[in-house]
């Protein structure tokens, strides 16, 4: 297992005795719930007047809802390793989707949320999806599983729960692979959650728990019972299928409620990219947005955002403060008392000033490079209200007023060139570090790139 710096151990030290001298009680136990594949219009609670999701939208308005939550990536394993390191995914590693055979993976010598928790003397569990590993690698010896990355207790596949979410068979629980497990995959995964909870866990501690459910993540497998709510609409097993995985949330917020425990607990709900699809008609939906998954543009990117944290933030908040994935590090650090590493760069920041809808602070701007993406939009960066959108070849770029312009219609670049060169000039400063680094190497050695050039399909 790595081994901390001893900068980043010294500070955790000092800050993990404070915490410790405060009383469990005051230390709040974290619950990250992520969906995989859910648009920002795929919630009721942001305007989706067909989407059933009373969980999800009465988790809102127990918390706040972000207007423009965005995820680190338009693809999934970048996205989720953002999540857990805070740092931008093609500096931590996982620069692309995480298929096939190949070197990427999410780097032992990354410092993760959970693995500081557990340092400061929390209880952490995964249960879901992780893909933080390419597929030769997973549940194998010598590569980095969930528990060199933080985590006591895992439960998890490599990327799509298979066949499809209906009865899986490809569980692993703590290197052991599970078999067939009847019903549905986001009930299981929270029915994971909640008997580590109940059997597992040492109570005395506060907890940390990942649920990453893998609807509406293709091949859909869809609870009759939730199709039925949609009886007559042609796109009945997508819109049923995230009701399943709002049916989990649910199950989850009952759990943790009937346990007393959601009162000392923060619970963050996102998703990790936008929706699958070319259309609403067969997919999920961005809310109007622009684009979809593996874009860079709006719609590839800006996903539900939703935080519960009972006595802190304010039941029925409505922030449009743009937080993003990487946040989650920092914020989930900032509330459990926990210094930040010290020896590397931490991209994403606190977002509890945005809890009350106050603006964050932020040293690196925030980032996408995606690496399957549409000819015009495989890199972006946002800066206050202006964002930048580039080409592969990082020479053409668009230019967007987000505060006037949610929907990226009107490119301003031609018409702004200074603001244009402005913003360029800084989006090539943050890649030119990014790529200085990460594992070059792993991306620039790709063995399954296409022939010819061109990019991946995923």
């Amino acid at each position: 297992m790595r081994r901390l710096s001893r900068q980043a151990l010294a500070a955790l030290l000092v800050c993990g005795a404070a915490c410790l001298s405060h009383g469990n009680a005051e230390r709040p136990n974290i619950v990250v719930f992520l969906a995989d594949d859910m648009g920002w219009g795929d919630a009721h609670c942001n305007g989706n007047e067909t989407m059933i999701t009373p969980n999800i939208d009465k988790l809102a308005s127990q918390g706040v809802r972000f207007t423009q939550c965005y995820a680190a990536c338009g693809v999934c394993s970048p996205s989720r390793s953002a999540i857990l390191t805070g740092r931008t995914p093609y500096r931590n590693g996982v620069w692309r989707h995480l298929s096939g055979n190949g070197p990427a993976h999410l780097r032992a010598s990354e410092i993760t949320y959970p693995e500081l928790l557990r340092e400061a003397g929390y209880e952490t569990c995964h249960v879901g999806k992780w893909h933080l590993l390419s597929k030769n690698q997973f549940n194998q010896p010598g590569f980095p599983q969930p528990g060199e990355h933080g985590y006591d207790y895992w439960f998890y596949t490599h990327n799509n729960a298979a066949p499809s979410h209906r009865n899986p068979n490809n569980f692993v629980r703590n290197g052991e692979p599970v078999g067939v497990i009847e019903g549905y995959s986001a009930q299981i995964v929270a029915n994971e959650g909640i008997q580590w909870l109940d059997n597992v866990r040492d109570q005395s501690k506060p907890f940390a728990m990942s649920v990453w459910v893998h609807e509406p993540h293709r091949p859909l497998g869809t609870d009759p019972r939730f199709m039925k709510l949609y009886d007559g609409h042609p796109n009945a097993k997508h819109l049923g299928n995230i009701t399943q995985l709002d049916f989990a949330l649910g199950q989850l917020m009952d759990a943790l409620e009937e346990r007393g425990l959601s009162e000392n607990t923060l619970l963050f709900f996102t998703s990790d990219n936008g929706p699958e699809g070319q259309s609403e008609k067969n997919g999920g939906s961005t809310g109007g947005l622009r684009g979809r998954k593996r874009n860079d543009y709006e719609g590839g990117i800006r996903v539900p955002g939703v935080v519960r944290w009972p006595g802190h933030i304010k039941p029925g908040t409505v922030s449009d403060v743009p937080v993003i994935g990487s946040d989650i590090f920092a914020t989930v650090l900032d509330v459990c008392g926990v210094a930040l590493p010290a020896d590397r760069t931490i991209d994403g920041v606190s977002m509890v000033p945005a809890f009350e809808g106050k603006a964050v602070e932020r040293k690196t701007p925030m980032f996408w490079r995606t690496h399957v993406s549409g000819p015009d939009d495989r890199v972006a960066m946002r800066m206050g209200d202006w964002k930048l959108v580039g080409d592969e070849t990082l020479t053409a770029f668009q230019l967007y007023d987000m505060s006037r312009d949610w929907k990226e219609k009107n490119d301003l670049a031609a018409q702004m060139p200074e603001k244009t060169e402005e913003l360029k000039k800084i989006l090539l400063g943050v890649w030119s570090e990014i790529e200085a680094e990460g594992p070059r190497d792993w991306w620039e050695n790709e063995t399954q790139r296409p022939k010819g050039g061109g990019t991946l399909s995923y």
